[in-house]
């Protein structure tokens, strides 16, 4: 390891991610990883050495300078070399595939173009590879070998190297994150209804202003609670289930990279009702509940959702406006 970045960087397609023995690796976008070679390659010989012809075989072991008698090729000028037969070829043949295409994608995007964006590697494409090593101030070889590149589905934020410099590549060399702020938040299995994939939820952060968010992702495996629960005679606690909500306005959350937050969101909502506080509430002696107005009339009333101190109510005699008192 010759290079790393400094945690906390931000990394975009094209640049640097690390040096490995002074050669860059560089971050391009894309899904599917760098799993092999990207360049021409040769087609081999059809004839192998085994359907050579004996006397020609025993031609080049012996390394004679001229031609054997029953030898059924001919010698190049100044050597002994053999006749690779009629159906032999060294003409290159164009790599395909989904990760060309994906590479391609990247090296058009940084400016490298003067080919079709496709599945065949092909020799324009070779020559746009050039161009970019020669920026990259590497050898010109046309060729992209699997160390030179990874794929992110975006840019990254560096986070705290897993080697020193001087040190041999390993596994976690460098961690990296995605540089889209998001929210992680663990709610109950009995309480998740609200959790619906696209739901509208509301953030506060730890300086108190308040963001929009959206869910994104629900796990699909409940956790036990730390600390279990349940034990000599305490009320067993839920499960939990992860929560991942997205932050569309990522300006409104300044340069707060991580914290404690809360997340409000609307589990029922009942609209163009009556509400009074919960406070106002009294218990008639025939039963249910009623409330006190201005006059000193009680009232039977019938309550419905309960939300932030206040309370849905509805009755003959309830109307819009109306007084009530709140009990001392």
């Amino acid at each position: 390891m010759t290079w790393l970045p400094e945690t906390g960087a931000t990394v975009e397609r094209g640049d640097e991610l690390l040096r490995v023995d002074d050669r860059p690796v560089i971050l391009m976008y894309g899904s599917l990883p760098m799993y092999r070679s990207l360049g021409l390659t040769a087609r081999e010989s059809e004839q192998g050495p085994d359907d050579q012809n004996p006397d020609e075989q025993q031609h080049k072991d012996g390394g004679a300078a001229g031609k054997s008698p029953n030898a059924s090729g001919s010698q190049a000028p100044g050597g002994t070399g053999t006749d690779r037969g009629p159906g032999s070829s060294q003409a290159p043949r164009e790599l395909k595939g989904m990760d060309v295409m994906q590479f391609e994608a990247n090296l058009a995007a940084l400016g490298y173009t003067g080919f079709t964006v496709d599945e065949k590697f092909t020799d324009l494409t070779a020559a746009a590879v050039k161009r970019w090593q020669k920026s990259l101030g590497v050898a010109q070889t046309g060729t992209v070998d699997v160390g030179d590149v990874i794929y992110s589905a975006s840019k990254v934020r560096i986070g705290q190297p897993g080697t020193r410099l001087g040190s041999a590549v390993g596994e976690n060399t460098l961690t990296y994150t995605g540089t889209t702020r998001k929210v992680t938040v663990n709610a109950s299995a009995t309480e998740a209804a609200w959790a619906v994939r696209g739901a509208r939820v509301t953030v506060r952060l730890p300086n108190g202003d308040s963001v929009q968010g959206k869910v994104a992702t629900i796990g699909k495996q409940a956790t036990a609670p730390e600390g279990g629960g349940g034990e000599g005679g305490g009320t067993a606690q839920p499960a939990m289930i992860p929560v991942t909500i997205t932050i569309e306005d990522q300006r409104a959350v300044g340069r707060l990279e991580s914290g404690p937050v809360t997340v409000e969101y609307v589990g029922k909502e009942a609209g163009n009702v009556l509400t009074v506080p919960v406070s106002a509430l009294v218990a008639l002696a025939e039963g249910g509940h009623g409330l006190e107005t201005a006059d000193g009339r009680f009232v039977a009333v019938k309550t419905g959702m309960f939300a932030d101190g206040n309370v849905e109510v509805s009755g003959a005699a309830v109307r819009e406006g109306m007084k009530v008192r709140i009990p001392e």
